[in-house]
Order: C-alpha cells, then sequence, then structure tokens
C-alpha cells in the first residue's frame, strides 16, 4: 500500500528577522520541531512539513522564542518590509545621501507613496514611522559610539543630524541619558534592533 504525502511546502514571511544569524537559528529550531527548512533568508522562509503533527501555531511559537514571528496578513508584511529596509538603510549602507533622503529611498524601495507607507505603519504599529526611524539611528549612534573610532561631528553627520547638539539633544530625550553616560556602560543601553519598543 503506497503512502500519500502530506508534506505542504510553503513560504512562510517571518516577523523581527533582521540579521543573518537569525536564519541560523530559524533553521536549526524548526528542524528541531520538525520541519524541513529548504531554504531560509532575511524575513522569510521556505518550508515542508506534515501538517497532521506539525501547525502553524507550533511553528509560530518556535519563532516567538526567537523573538520573531510568522507573519500573517498583507499589511504586516508590508511593515516588515519598511522596518527591513529602514534597518538596511541606517544599520548596513552608511550612506548619508540615502539616510538625508530616507523618505524618497523607502518610496523607491517599496514602491508606495511616503504618506500611504507612514499611515499603514502607524496602523499596524504602536509608534510612527518616523519615531521607528529615529530609535533605529539612535541604536546605529550607540554602535558608532562604542566603536570609538570616528568623533562626534562625524557620527552626526553620518546619521543626518544638523549638529553634534542636535545629535546629543535627541540621544539623551530617546534614551534618557547623556552620549558620555552611555559610553561609560554601553552593555546597560543597548538594545536589540528588532526590538526598541
Amino acid at each position: 500500500m503506497e503512502m500519500q504525502n502530506t508534506d505542504s511546502s510553503q513560504k512562510i514571511f517571518i516577523r523581527n528577522m533582521v540579521c543573518s544569524c537569525g536564519t541560523r537559528l530559524v533553521k536549526e529550531d524548526l528542524t528541531r520541531l520538525g520541519v524541513t527548512v529548504l531554504d531560509v533568508k532575511l524575513g522569510e522562509a521556505t518550508i515542508s512539513y506534515d501538517p497532521e503533527k506539525i501547525s502553524k501555531n507550533q511553528i509560530d511559537a518556535v519563532l516567538q522564542e526567537l523573538g520573531m514571528g510568522l507573519i500573517r496578513d498583507k499589511d504586516e508584511l508590508v511593515v516588515e518590509q519598511i522596518k527591513q529596509t529602514i534597518i538596511e538603510l541606517v544599520h548596513y549602507m552608511n550612506n548619508v545621501d540615502s539616510i538625508v533622503r530616507q523618505s524618497e529611498f523607502l518610496v523607491e524601495k517599496m514602491g508606495k507613496s511616503y504618506q500611504t507607507l507612514s499611515k499603514l505603519f502607524s496602523k499596524t504599529e504602536p509608534i510612527t514611522l518616523e519615531k521607528y526611524i529615529i530609535l533605529q539611528k539612535i541604536e546605529r549612534v550607540k554602535e558608532l559610539a562604542m566603536e570609538d573610532k570616528i568623533s562626534l561631528s562625524e557620527i552626526a553627520w553620518m546619521m543626518d543630524y544638523s549638529s553634534p547638539h542636535h545629535l546629543s539633544n535627541q540621544f539623551k530625550l530617546i534614551t534618557g541619558i547623556s552620549l558620555s553616560d552611555f559610553k561609560k556602560d554601553p552593555a546597560a543601553y543597548k538594545k536589540p534592533i528588532n526590538n526598541l519598543y
């Protein structure tokens, strides 16, 4: 008697998967659950599993233990793409011109107007898109300050602040501490970029 193949191969989209180390963790933990991971990259994975033995909720629970989770609707997927675009821009590109024109960069990358993206972001998340961008910039400022290789003026310029004073004021407003206090104990104030609020 021939056994029926009940495995279901599909692409899933994953929230809060912002660095390459997450791809390894997702693969390891889903494999441990009994899911075959065919491909995994930032924000998504192609998997195969037997839905009679493993449920979507179990897969989501494994991802949630990693600080991630399944994306279940179109709006949430677009917001996740917005987040990944901002993280790429602020943390990995180090392109001042792009940061200066961050709204244009988003519009170009996402193919939607900035107003549409901003409205959708605010509908789905507890903060505005502008606030999210500021939080990401502050985390990048922390990374650059910890490296201690470039001056505050250079950091301000890289992150599109009008002056070091403007950067220092916003840093204190967002974090509650000064940059000099942050440098004394950076580990106490550093946050993961996928969990800023």
